[in-house]
């Protein structure tokens, strides 16, 4: 019996510290990604920092200061730096 509670407070433990934070942060990200706007300043996970162009279904197009524009897909933006104003 005590072999029991041990393991489900083992699993409670893991679940409050581990899995559910993590939790919190994909749902965020998700947010965070849904949201985006077409003039937003963005860095992406390999550090580009642009602003978005246009945004299609599965994917953004990111304007660099160069002029360029580069198409990368949405699960590529880590983090929006700065609102549009539109």
């Amino acid at each position: 019996m005590q072999s029991i509670l041990m393991l489900v407070l083992m699993f409670a433990l893991f679940y409050f510290l581990l899995i559910r934070p993590q939790q919190k942060r994909q749902k965020a990200v998700m947010e965070m990604q849904n949201n985006l706007q077409k003039g937003d300043k963005i860095v992406t996970i390999g550090g580009l920092h642009g602003f978005i162009d246009a945004i299609e279904e599965g994917s953004v197009v990111i304007k660099c200061g160069d002029g360029s524009r580069l198409t990368y897909d949405r699960s590529a933006v880590r983090e929006v730096v700065e609102k549009s104003a539109f």
